[in-house]
């Protein structure tokens, strides 16, 4: 039996010879191909290893790996055990039919060489690997036994992970990587570097990762809620609870735009362009909650920055005169990490400068990306809702002037407001544009100074010029009232009548088509001659009038530049001029009229209607006058001073 032994191995070993000749690309496989991958349960050979279920058939198993699919191939053949070996001791293979019959196709061969016979069993042993790997994955899975002749599919432990990823070949000198192989490396010059990879794109678990990192912060109990009745809710909660106060007139000024301060377990984003002020006034807003004026006593406040160092934080807010005890700052950008260390503080809020410099690791895509930013301020979402810390938020806007990432950011957070302002200006002008506790008409006025920002004590005379004339009577000069959310600016209107110019009119700070109209109603309903002068108009300040309510302090200037007749100062002027040269009502007439009352003017000019209105209400000492059309306006104004 030895000598059939030897003659069987002896076969093998030449046929895998001449096989390895023939197929140059797998010479990287040694030898031990035969000692490695073909395997038995018993001492005798794999290939002549007879195993009798009790019939007159014995089953012959072979298992083989093909180093190019990476898959493992077992495969049976059954014959009589009466052929298993001959009279002469010679291998049953060497004499009888070498029969091989799989899933893709059957392979015989008679009366062939012992070499020739082994060399056929490799043949057909490639073709099935070439067929295997167009099967279905599904379908070589559930191949997990085989009886008679069939081959059995599976996958060596080992083998590749498979999913979706990107190959990138990198430089093992300089670090250069590109999406595609070069020979050499295009940043170092180098050849024989570049060495390739394969990106393998996780799974987003982004939801996953925050729920798990918010649950350390709750109760063992936490996930066992059940509906509450609505009284139960509020019982015991007193209603100072609702709101984290904010004192002071800056405070004041930002708890205004809030609806009445910051509320707990509350998101709130702050938008704005860039050195517009928004690190300064989160800074500002976290120091007056660390130092608890409002709560009477100092509370825990961690303000998280990705842009700038905690030694820079400290610089400005030494500059500002901030020295809150309880106020600690951290430079970070991985949420996981931000929230792990801010746990053992119990913070009373939190404030995040910015969102679009933080990342969640298990995220795909850098930070400031889409889904980064949507991610991550989900997490923060939740973080604040079952924590009942309230969370602040910084964001860049882009170049139309919106957030930056997606839309869909605006909506996760309970708050949005924007802080915007004039480079050429010091003045800042805080505005809701999105708020579930609060109403979005307010408006917050500050002024940036070496302090900070400072709340404008008011803001109704912020566009107002110095009058410094010896005469207290200025030509083409009048004050209109205009609203910004629930608040009330008076402005300044400049108006120049010239008779000989080149440029036949020019506007700024308003609407051409509306100064158009006002100007052609002037010549055709109150009968001034000024189609054949040039116009010239300004707002002073900068400020751009949108609402018709200054159309009359508009129509006022140019008649007085025209008349060379001065406007008497402490007179304003509200309403809207219709094409007829009626006076029409406006919004908030009371709301105007009060704030003009409020700055020491002695007069103001309304439409007729109005003045019916405002009877009953008490403005001091200042004069309501009503008038119907712009003739009565000129009559009153112009003549009767």
């Amino acid at each position: 039996m030895q000598i059939i032994e030897m003659k069987a191995i002896r076969s093998i070993y030449y046929t895998h010879k001449r096989f390895l000749l023939r197929n140059p690309t797998r010479l990287s496989v040694s030898l031990s191909f035969l000692s490695r991958h073909f395997h038995s349960s018993n001492a005798r050979l794999a290939l002549n290893s007879p195993e009798t279920d009790g019939t007159h058939e014995t089953h012959r198993v072979w298992t083989a790996f093909e180093p190019l699919t990476g898959e493992l191939y077992t495969s049976s053949s059954s014959r009589e055990s009466s052929n298993q070996y001959d009279e002469s001791g010679s291998e049953d293979g060497a004499n009888a039919d070498f029969e091989t019959e799989g899933t893709y196709g059957k392979a015989k061969s008679a009366n062939l060489s012992d070499g020739e016979k082994a060399q056929k069993g490799f043949s057909d042993f490639n073709n099935r690997s070439r067929y295997s790997s167009n099967e279905n994955a599904d379908e070589m899975s559930r191949k997990k036994a085989f009886s008679g002749n069939e081959l059995v599919f599976g996958d060596i432990v080992g083998n590749k992970k498979k999913g979706k990823g990107k190959v990138r070949w990198v430089c093992e000198y300089c670090g250069y990587s590109d999406g595609q192989w070069w020979g050499v490396c295009r940043s170092c010059d180098n050849s024989g570097t570049m060495r390739r990879f394969s990106e393998v794109e996780t799974k987003n678990r982004g939801l996953e990762f925050s729920e798990t990192v918010v649950r350390s912060w709750l109760p063992k109990d936490a996930g066992d809620v059940e509906p509450v009745r609505l009284v139960d809710v509020t019982r015991g909660i007193k209603k100072m609870d609702y709101r984290i106060p904010l004192s002071g007139p800056f405070g004041n000024e930002v708890a205004r735009v809030l609806g009445g301060g910051l509320v707990p377990g509350s998101l709130v984003l702050i938008g704005g362009d860039p050195g517009v002020g928004k690190s300064t006034l989160l800074l500002q807003v976290a120091a007056l909650i660390a130092e608890g004026h409002g709560l009477g006593q100092p509370a825990c406040v961690v303000y998280v920055s990705g842009e700038e160092s905690v030694e820079q934080i400290s610089s400005r807010a030494d500059r500002m005169k901030i020295g809150a005890n309880e106020l600690y700052l951290y430079s970070g950008t991985d949420i996981e990490d931000i929230l792990v260390k801010i746990r053992p503080r119990s913070p009373r809020a939190v404030v995040v400068d910015s969102i679009q410099t933080v990342y969640l690791k298990e995220v795909i895509g850098s930070a400031g990306g889409l889904s980064q930013v949507r991610e991550c301020t989900s997490a923060l979402l939740r973080f604040a809702k079952k924590t009942n810390i309230p969370v602040l938020l910084a964001g860049h806007v882009t170049k139309t002037g919106e957030i930056a990432g997606p839309r869909v950011l605006e909506h996760i957070v309970d708050a949005v407001l924007y802080l915007e302002g004039e480079k050429c200006s010091s003045h800042r002008l805080l505005r809701p544009v999105k708020n579930r506790f609060g109403s979005t008409d307010e408006l917050g006025v500050f002024e940036m100074s070496q302090l900070g920002l400072q709340a404008v004590s008011n803001p109704s005379e912020m566009f107002l010029s110095d009058q410094n004339s010896d005469s207290e009577f200025l030509a083409g000069l009048a004050v209109a009232v205009i609203m910004d959310g629930s608040r009330a600016f008076l402005i300044e209107i400049q108006a120049l009548c010239v008779s000989s110019s080149t440029v036949s009119r020019h506007v700024n700070g308003i609407q051409a088509s509306r100064a158009d109209m006002i100007i052609s109603v002037l010549a055709k309903q109150a009968g001034l001659k000024i189609q054949e002068n040039a116009v010239f108009l300004n707002v002073v300040s900068g400020v751009s009038l949108t609402e018709t309510a200054g159309d009359l302090a508009v129509a006022a200037s140019i008649c007085s530049s025209f008349l060379e007749f001065p406007i008497p100062s402490g007179v304003a002027f509200i309403g809207e001029i219709g094409l007829g040269g009626e006076l029409r009502m406006v919004s908030r007439m009371d709301k105007r009229v009060s704030t003009v009352a409020k700055l020491g003017y002695k007069k103001c000019i309304v439409p007729m209607i109005a003045e019916k209105s405002l009877a009953t209400l008490d403005f001091g000492k200042m004069e309501i006058i009503g008038c119907k059309d712009l003739k009565g306006v000129i009559n009153t104004v112009f003549t009767k001073y």
